[in-house]
């Protein structure tokens, strides 16, 4: 994958193509951001960058070294992430005895550091005295949630590469050019603040079956009670989804606060996109407040069931608070 095929972070591709234009590659770039944000596969799109032959701004994907790079045969390439809770100084020891090993000739050798941050004091000195002095051509890539959390003398000698959450329109674009259903898509970046995790609820296998349900309840939860509790006890809690009540809570959430988007005219912003039908001949049968108390009622089932009430207990409670408004 190049650095162009990566869903968003602009900023952080103009810094790391401008290097590559300029030819002023920097000993070490610090990626700081949020996980989710496509920090490890940039790390790894611009290491491929640098081995590449062709000398533009991105990795060609057809010199031989961006087909060895491809297929996992690029031994100038080091990994690195914590063994347990924390990367040890044994483990920095081993990188500059690796490297050192490899420094043979001209070529670059490129490392990457994940969660970067949980270097022990002793391991990032020993890194700090290797970025200082290096012996041979050679690139680090550090990786963090948070720069701030690195030794300041690591952070001074290091390009800052910053990388920022995504915005939920980012985030669908990205799902959707990979082939996720849009539907599913909309729903899943709406309960996560990373690309990493909003794929990780789509691909769950229950999550297209828990969000019909929710369509259901919905629909019978404001004024069809009776129905609404057959529902949720022989289609949710009697299935193999009534272990994830918090995920049927999410999205009911998002189910009343579409209601509240089409009164203020922000159809765009529906996660329901497909119930835009009924959610137009219904949206205001509430006014925006009655909406918002069944989002607090929501959340509030929510806090119970995290509070050891029983699970089918809350969410038949939140129904009861749901009809009477």
């Amino acid at each position: 994958m190049s650095m162009e095929q990566i869903a968003g972070q602009w900023k952080a591709k103009r810094i790391l193509k401008h290097a590559l234009q300029s030819g002023k590659v920097s000993h070490a770039y610090l990626f700081s951001g949020p996980s989710g944000t496509g920090r490890l596969a940039l790390a790894r799109a611009f290491a491929k960058a640098l081995f590449c032959t062709a000398g533009g701004d991105d990795a060609c994907g057809e010199c031989l070294e961006c087909r060895k790079f491809d297929n996992g045969n690029q031994p100038d390439l080091i990994m690195i992430e914590p063994d347990g809770q924390s990367i040890k100084i044994d483990q920095i020891r081993e990188l500059q005895r690796g490297l050192a090993y490899r420094g043979s000739g001209d070529s670059r050798k490129i490392y990457i550091i994940e969660r970067a941050d949980k270097m022990t004091l002793q391991a990032a000195n020993s890194l700090l005295k290797f970025l200082e002095e290096p012996s041979f051509p050679v690139v680090a890539i550090l990786i963090t949630d948070n720069g701030q959390a690195m030794l300041p003398t690591i952070r001074s000698r290091s390009q800052l590469v910053p990388f920022l959450p995504f915005s939920p329109a980012e985030m669908l674009k990205a799902l959707v050019d990979e082939g996720h259903p849009p539907t599913l898509a909309r729903a899943a970046v709406q309960l996560s603040s990373g690309l990493d995790g909003a794929r990780e609820i789509i691909q769950q296998n229950q999550f297209a079956e828990i969000r019909n349900v929710v369509i259901q309840l919905g629909k019978e939860s404001l004024t069809r009670f009776t129905a609404a509790m057959i529902s949720i006890q022989q289609q949710f809690f009697k299935t193999d989804i009534g272990n994830q009540p918090q995920l049927l809570l999410s999205l009911l959430a998002l189910w009343f606060k579409d209601m509240i988007q089409f009164q203020a005219g922000r159809q765009e912003s529906i996660v329901y996109i497909d119930q835009l039908e009924w959610i137009s001949k219904h949206a205001f049968s509430r006014p925006i407040e009655g909406w918002i108390a069944c989002i607090e009622h929501t959340l509030e089932a929510g806090k119970r069931i995290r509070s050891n009430v029983a699970p089918q207990l809350a969410v038949e409670q939140l129904l009861v608070n749901l009809q009477e408004g």
